[in-house]
């Protein structure tokens, strides 16, 4: 199916950060809802955000604004389930500090079964609206939290069982497609080589201004060949690129992390420079990132590729790998800035002097 350019992703709804009113809330989901004009309005949530508060507020907030479930498509990313606070009140144990004010927990069930589980427990958190996108959800942090070899392989195998659950689901008409989201995307890259039927990967701070390491690149281009679309999310590692103090999912301090506050100030000089706004770079960076990924299979091309590259409103057509941006926001007038964002045209220059400053890394994969 197609993916749109950009889906609007839903942890705000899960009060990460903070805790926005629920009127605030809703009216973001209205003004992604106008947004979509005659289509679908496309939203990108998980039982993990908010310990599936997220699910629970975006289903109650389109049912309060009768939108019909058809001009509704809901990617829910599966593997996080809802279980009370132990002891009530205290803080949840997962990404401790990240999130506000949760009245559960959430816990982490990847398996045959828990799959299964979390789809009919975030359908009933949507109440009237069903998720027709699913994926399984950091799988790389249920991978990582083995301890042992025999460990590994069980946990393994229940990523695999996880995945024969959601082809089900998909063969059963139930989600439309499957995909993966994960941080650390060489999990992505061993779910592909263990002969899973992607339709799509979300890579979580990975391709950003900061994040664009040789194995994103790589990676990239096997995907691409695997015929499996990308969509981007976290490309503002956090928050932290635009200003915030969080820097994927863990706050920082000038005294903890000079070199982060460093880059920061120099990117923003010369953001500002150019006169354009650093959320549109790094929401157009990614663009940049997969042709030059593609350069090695295109060299008969590379001199007319070179001379598009300052025009990054082409940047949608040239790059088939990534397909979509996952953008998030607690207020509702930042939704139409926020699409824009993957229209803005970037000025001559402005990738050859963040190149020259050694701020981003244009280079093909070594």
């Amino acid at each position: 199916m197609s993916i749109p350019k950009v889906m609007f992703g839903t942890a705000s709804l899960g009060n990460l950060y903070a805790e926005p009113p629920y009127e605030e809330k809703k009216a973001v989901i209205k003004a992604v809802v106008d947004s979509a004009g005659d289509g679908v309005a496309v939203f990108d949530s998980a039982g993990k955000y908010g310990a599936g508060l997220a699910l629970e507020v975006l289903g109650k907030c389109l049912e309060e604004l009768d939108v019909a479930p058809e001009k509704v498509l809901i990617s829910n990313k599966l593997a996080w389930k809802r279980v009370p606070l132990d002891p009530p009140g205290s803080e949840p144990t997962f990404e401790p500090g990240a999130w506000v004010n949760l009245k559960n927990d959430a816990v982490q069930d990847i398996s045959y079964q828990g799959i299964i589980d979390c789809f009919e427990n975030g359908n009933e958190l949507l109440g009237k609206y069903d998720s027709g996108l699913g994926s399984v959800h950091d799988p790389d942090e249920y991978l990582k939290a083995a301890k042992d070899e025999a460990e590994l392989e069980k946990r393994r195998a229940d990523v695999l069982g996880a995945y024969k659950a959601l082809s089900e689901l998909r063969d059963a008409g139930k989600v439309a497609s499957i995909g993966v989201g994960a941080k650390d995307i060489s999990a992505i890259e061993w779910i592909v080589d263990a002969g899973i039927k992607l339709d799509w990967a979300m890579f979580a701070c990975s391709i950003t201004p900061y994040s664009h390491g040789d194995v994103a690149k790589r990676l990239l281009k096997k995907l691409g060949a695997a015929g499996v679309d990308v969509i981007n999310s976290a490309v503002f590692n956090g928050g932290f690129l635009t200003g915030g103090s969080f820097f994927d999912y863990r706050e920082v301090t000038p005294a903890t992390d000079p070199e982060l506050f460093e880059w920061r100030e120099k990117f923003n000089a010369i953001c500002a420079d150019f006169g354009v706004k650093p959320a549109a770079v790094c929401v157009q960076v990614r663009m940049v990132l997969v042709v030059l990924a593609v350069l090695v299979v295109l060299m008969l091309t590379l001199l007319l590729i070179l001379l598009l590259l300052n025009s990054s409103a082409q940047f949608s057509f040239l790059f088939p790998e990534i397909k979509s941006i996952a953008l998030a926001t607690s207020r509702p007038a930042r939704v139409a800035s926020n699409i824009e964002l993957a229209e803005a045209v970037m000025p001559e220059g402005l990738w050859d002097k963040l190149q020259e400053a050694k701020l981003i890394d244009l280079s093909d994969p070594q």
